[in-house]
């Protein structure tokens, strides 16, 4: 028995007209004519001295020697696949450090993480929630995803993601408390993931809303707080169009109106310049990027007809969601605390 084995390209053709279905289709993805095909095909059969496929009709069909060929081929060709990815990709293993602001890590990253395990695991995490900028500059530390305004001396960063700011409730509060203008956020708490205010400032501000008596509020130290007070019915949050998303998505949280603003600072990936050039760090940070443009959502929509306890709007109820008004440029002024 001769142990030499076809021509490459002509094994190349019938796999992929064997796999397509049709000559044409293979041309396609093998980037060459028609014919070329044809060609190499019958150039296999001959050196096979078999006939692979029933040209008969309009789809190419395999006949029985070409069906026990095409199964040993596609493992051949995949396993070359599959070794050569394992060749290009970086080493992946050791330990990895990374901070992150606290509500993107617990609301974004975490309940992806299995992915990038699944992944690559050899790597060992170790997650800090942070937006603590002097910690970029930490041996301690690899990679840090930060909110602000990306102007790290001395580091690499790149713009991870820009966002919007939104009121976000519970729905069981707004069941029994329910937002049918801006005027009824007087009656209820809100909820400040920084500490002095500014972000529901101009939230108020771009719904014409800037005087309305705010007799409840509640300061936290990070979005994340905020967020997890707004789940509990505790008040009213500012969400953003990046941690919020799943939780609305989830109908754990509802947007009572249809104004959001742009937050004035955006999430950041950043390191060291001596640590960007690790195949570890590349390999997270491609991932991040990655799966923030698989995982992209619409800007959240208003749900407040959803607060009328499951009800069609009646005429009576008056409700009118907030708009921008027409011609206004919204400005946002800075915030550190998204976080």
């Amino acid at each position: 028995m001769s142990n030499r084995l076809p021509p490459l390209n002509p094994l190349r053709a019938f796999e992929a007209a064997a796999r397509r279905g049709s000559v044409s289709a293979a041309a396609r993805e093998l980037n060459v004519t028609h014919g070329a095909i044809s060609h190499q095909i019958r150039t296999l059969e001959v050196s096979l001295d078999a006939v692979l496929f029933d040209r008969s009709g309009k789809r190419l069909k395999l006949t029985s020697q070409g069906a026990l060929l095409l199964p040993a081929v596609s493992e051949a060709f995949g396993g070359i696949a599959a070794a050569t990815a394992l060749m290009k990709r970086p080493a992946t293993s050791g330990s990895l450090t990374i901070t992150c602001v606290p509500a993107l890590l617990s609301f974004w990253i975490i309940p992806r993480l299995d992915r990038f395990i699944d992944q690559y695991p050899e790597v060992k995490l170790s997650l800090v929630a942070s937006n603590d900028q002097a910690q970029l500059y930490s041996r301690d530390v690899d990679v840090s995803i930060l909110y602000g305004d990306g102007n790290w001396p001395d580091c690499w960063t790149r713009l991870w993601s820009n966002l919007r700011l939104f009121p976000v409730a519970s729905p069981t509060l707004l069941n029994s408390r329910p937002l049918r203008s801006v005027r009824d956020l007087s009656d209820h708490t809100l909820l400040h993931g920084d500490q002095d205010g500014r972000e529901w400032n101009t939230w108020f501000a771009a719904a014409d809303a800037a005087d309305l008596t705010r007799s409840r509020q509640l300061y936290m130290s990070d979005a994340r707080l905020s967020t997890e007070a707004a789940l509990h019915g505790q008040g009213i949050a500012l969400g953003d169009s990046i941690t919020a998303a799943s939780l609305i998505t989830r109908g754990e949280l509802v947007v009572p109106f249809d104004l959001s603003v742009p937050a004035n600072d955006a999430f950041y990936v950043a390191c060291r310049q001596e640590v960007r050039a690790a195949p570890i760090v590349r390999v997270f940070i491609d991932w991040l990027f990655a799966t923030l443009e698989d995982d992209s959502l619409p800007e959240p929509q208003t749900s407040a007809r959803m607060l009328l306890r499951g009800r069609a709007p009646r005429a009576d109820d008056n409700f009118q969601p907030v708009s921008a008004p027409r011609g206004r440029t919204v400005t946002t002024q800075k915030r550190k605390a998204r976080a």
